[in-house]
């Protein structure tokens, strides 16, 4: 036969103690919830190892470049003025690859512009000699670059020169274009610059 055990808790006490009760175990509920939700979102870590990056392009004035770092490299974000969109039909004759035939970028940014958008271009900020950062160099005809100089990206480490399209002269160290990487556009103020989307392509094109 079981004891049957008798307390002196009153009833208001006990109701005070399993509402508290709940009250804490409720609380640290929420503590351990903080931490898996904060993980949903992308880290530094998890950005630095290729996750995608989103940029809102409405705040880069016509002729202005920004540098943003992706996967420990930098890359450009320009957004090219009429002109100098105009001008990239009419470097062919000075460049080693003016179609890109021989350089990377994705496939909808192989043509003049290999961009897109032709006002907005994407490409990595890294000389394709010895991985130097080139600078830009808007001014057309300076007198350190010489007279046919119509604009683009110089390499002051080994002197090699690139159009506004990242396409390099003839006669240069660099052997290719500077590249290009996989990118689109998520809405009409924002690029999210993704290189796995060009994998996925690769991807989907050998599952057919």
């Amino acid at each position: 036969m079981s004891a049957i055990v008798k307390t002196n808790v009153d009833p208001k006490t006990r109701r005070n103690l399993v509402i508290g009760g709940c009250v804490v175990a409720g609380a640290a509920g929420a503590a351990a919830a903080v931490p898996f939700v904060g993980s949903m979102f992308p880290s530094a870590r998890a950005k630095a190892a290729g996750a995608a990056i989103e940029y809102d392009i409405s705040q880069i004035e016509p002729g202005q470049l920004v540098t943003i770092e992706y996967r420990g490299a930098p890359y450009w974000l320009m957004r090219r003025t009429p002109e100098m969109v105009a001008q990239l039909g009419k470097n062919d004759d000075l460049l080693a690859d003016p179609t890109s035939e021989k350089s990377a970028q994705p496939a909808n940014c192989k043509n003049a512009d290999r961009s897109i958008k032709p006002d907005f271009f994407v490409v990595k900020g890294v000389c394709t000699h010895l991985g130097c950062s080139p600078t830009m160099r808007k001014e057309i005809g300076p007198a350190d670059l010489g007279a046919d100089w119509p604009g683009g990206f110089f390499c002051p480490c080994h002197q090699s020169k690139f159009d506004m399209a990242g396409r390099v002269f003839k006669g240069m160290p660099a052997p290719k274009n500077l590249e290009v990487t996989a990118y689109r556009f998520a809405d009409d103020k924002t690029i999210v610059i993704d290189a796995d989307i060009a994998s996925d392509a690769k991807a989907d094109t050998k599952g057919a």
